[in-house]
């Protein structure tokens, strides 16, 4: 009986181990954003950024393929320094936030490479769902305050907007376009312990 018992023990504290190094944490969205940059009639970029960002990421330190993120970005919260340039943006010939108020990610897969690691994932955002690969850094060391376990992610990656039916473009007096196709974007991420 003893011997059962200890067993016992012993196979709940080997659970507990293993599920210890699975981690959940959610986005804080105070301190989390989407910066993003795309160019402008060839000569300039655009920057601006996305706020308010929510989710979670499942952390496993031991075993990062087995991480995962899930985030959600409204676009009203666009915000390019130009108010004018900002309600175009939500407006129908951009990101129809109407219609399309937000944009998602969830991760499919985490791969450690020269880099760092590679986050690949469904970006859906205007309606279009489409893989993304995201190229992140090593997650910071955890930092506590006020008794909450904080960690930090970093990560990037350029997108085609037209991939996203994001389409609209004018034209300049010689014929090029005036806003380009690529877009970066850079993501810094501050999620807590539950």
């Amino acid at each position: 009986m003893k011997l059962r018992v200890a067993a016992l023990a012993v196979l709940i504290g080997a659970a507990s181990i293993v599920y210890a190094q699975s981690t959940t944490l959610n986005i804080d969205p105070n301190h989390s954003e989407a910066d993003f940059s795309i160019q402008h009639m060839e000569i300039s970029r655009v920057h601006g950024q996305f706020s308010h960002i929510t989710g979670t990421v499942v952390l496993d330190s031991k075993d990062m393929a087995k991480s995962s993120v899930d985030a959600t970005i409204p676009i009203n919260t666009v915000d390019t320094g130009v108010a004018m340039r900002d309600k175009d943006l939500r407006g129908k010939d951009f990101f129809n936030v109407a219609q399309f108020p937000t944009m998602t990610f969830k991760s499919t897969s985490v791969t450690p490479d020269s880099d760092g690691y590679k986050v690949i994932g469904n970006l859906t955002m205007h309606g279009v769902t489409r893989p993304v690969t995201l190229q992140m850094d090593a997650p910071s060391n955890p930092i506590t305050l006020r008794g909450q376990i904080h960690r930090g992610f970093q990560a990037t990656t350029t997108l085609d907007r037209k991939d996203f039916g994001l389409n609209w473009n004018g034209l300049l007096p010689d014929g090029d376009a005036m806003i380009g196709d690529n877009v970066k974007i850079t993501l810094d991420i501050e999620a807590i312990q539950k």
